[in-house]
């Protein structure tokens, strides 16, 4: 049983790696375009090509603002989450300790109460 979970595991884990791989890839390809796109030479550009690049460069602009917000709201999502999880932990603290308290004493008495 615990060979299967493991083979879970590391298969998960492998096709993890694989997205965040590929994830990478088409980042560092994107951004080397942009990056390339923005280093042309505008001097020796004939007007026409200049008119391109700039309509090439607000549709860029505005692609970038939109993955932006996009992450931004799942970064805001991921915070909220992890302060609802934060708000549970405290929210089940009593129950945890009044489940240690009764540990606590049903161990003492088996411990030190004779009859």
């Amino acid at each position: 049983m615990n060979g299967i979970i493991n083979s879970i595991v590391q298969f998960l884990q492998q096709g993890i790696a694989a997205i965040f791989k590929f994830l990478q890839l088409i980042w560092t390809w994107s951004f080397g375009q942009i990056v390339t796109v923005f280093s042309s030479d505008w001097q020796s550009l004939p007007i026409w090509k200049i008119v391109i690049l700039i309509v090439a460069l607000v549709a860029i602009a505005y692609i970038l603002y939109r993955a932006f917000m996009a992450l931004w709201s799942g970064v805001v999502a991921l915070f909220q989450a992890f302060v609802e999880l934060l708000s549970k932990f405290v929210a089940v603290l009593p129950q945890i300790v009044i489940a240690g308290l009764i540990a606590f004493a049903a161990g003492y008495v088996i411990q030190h109460v004779n009859f």
